[in-house]
């Protein structure tokens, strides 16, 4: 791997909600960053953030990876939507500004990406490109209803679905599904044996590392093949 510049920042998010804490990892061959956003169920330093991270900057891809006002206050519940939406606005701006001249793209693990395309529906992020979902929360286990995808009809950027098979927020066939309506702008890649945190099961023999990278080369050729 190519050097790496590791910088802290601290994103404004507004007045009412403050400030929130980030961490810009970019390679010296850096083509593109991606502004990233956490799960609900852990911040910015969780492993898979972590561990993605690594595999991203492997293929020239540098991340912004921040957190939301719930998760940086020591709180285990999200918060609502528009401070989510609020906070990954000023995550972008804040990465244009951290890297500029590399093609910015957004999104998340499974909440963060959510609401990234939330945001991008209600109003376009300035400057981004494309936006990458790390496993699409499609439904809650069990529910029929695939209402959480129904503002991605209003997003007019191309979009990046990265889903495990044994996910159980996003049953395969009703990703699939979704994908496809939402035609050529859509790209589905599927992680095989995956669950909705990307662990595989044990008789694979496949490591994280190993998965990490098959999602990251996935990344690095759509962020090529963007307009």
């Amino acid at each position: 791997m190519t050097d790496v510049t590791w910088r802290e920042i601290s994103v404004e998010v507004s007045s009412e909600i403050g400030s929130v804490s980030a961490v810009l990892a970019k390679p010296a061959d850096a083509a593109a960053l991606l502004v990233l956003g956490h799960g609900a169920g852990a911040g910015m330093r969780h492993r898979f953030m972590e561990g993605i991270t690594e595999a991203l900057l492997g293929h020239g891809i540098a991340t912004l990876r921040y957190q939301f006002p719930f998760s940086e206050a020591g709180r285990r519940r999200p918060d609502r939507a528009p401070p989510l939406v609020a906070t990954v606005r000023a995550a972008v701006a804040a990465g244009a500004v951290a890297a500029p001249g590399l093609r910015l793209i957004a999104g998340g693990k499974s909440m963060g990406g959510r609401m990234t395309s939330t945001a991008q529906a209600e109003e376009p992020l300035p400057g981004v490109r494309g936006i990458v979902f790390f496993g699409f929360p499609l439904h809650r286990p069990g529910d029929e209803s695939d209402h959480r995808a129904d503002h991605l009809r209003d997003v007019r950027i191309p979009l990046l679905f990265l889903q495990g098979t044994r996910d159980r927020l996003a049953e395969l066939g009703r990703i699939e599904h979704v994908s496809a309506g939402l035609g050529e702008g859509a790209t589905l890649h599927v992680v095989q044996d995956g669950d909705h945190g990307f662990d595989v099961l044990k008789r694979t023999s496949r490591s994280a590392g190993e998965v990490y990278g098959e999602m990251a080369r996935a990344v690095s050729d759509w962020v090529e093949s963007l307009p």
